[in-house]
């Protein structure tokens, strides 16, 4: 296949798929609403759950990460000495590690302030 086909090609597909994408979400919206209608349900009323620790878990996440970058550099920088091949998987662990670190200590203080607040919460 040719380049000049293939962007025609892509001119087809592209704006095909954006509509399909676009329809697929409108339509499976309104099939929401009709069954909430159907089970006796006010779709005006159902509003999504607030997310009061989003804040709490991006900064325990940004924090974990940037310690992970900071200990990375002062590993490479000190132990490896340059060598550029162990430097980037060392970076890439340790800034996966911490910033799992710092998500998991954000689940722990919103387990623990949601079992303070409602303690039948996880009793079932």
């Amino acid at each position: 296949m040719e380049t000049e086909n293939l962007g025609i090609l892509a001119g087809i597909l592209i704006p095909t798929a954006f509509f399909a994408m676009v329809f697929g979400i409108v339509y499976l919206g309104t099939r929401q609403r009709l069954a909430m209608i159907e089970r006796g349900m006010d779709p005006r009323s159902h509003k999504p759950h607030p997310a009061p620790y989003r804040n709490l878990t991006w900064g325990l996440l940004l924090i974990g990460a940037g310690l992970g970058m900071f200990l990375a550099y002062l590993l490479s920088h000190t132990s490896l000495k340059g060598d550029d091949d162990n430097a980037f998987f060392l970076y890439v662990a340790l800034v996966a590690i911490f910033g799992g670190l710092g998500l998991f200590t954000s689940y722990r203080i919103e387990k623990k302030e949601v079992l303070d607040k409602n303690p039948q919460y996880f009793e079932q």
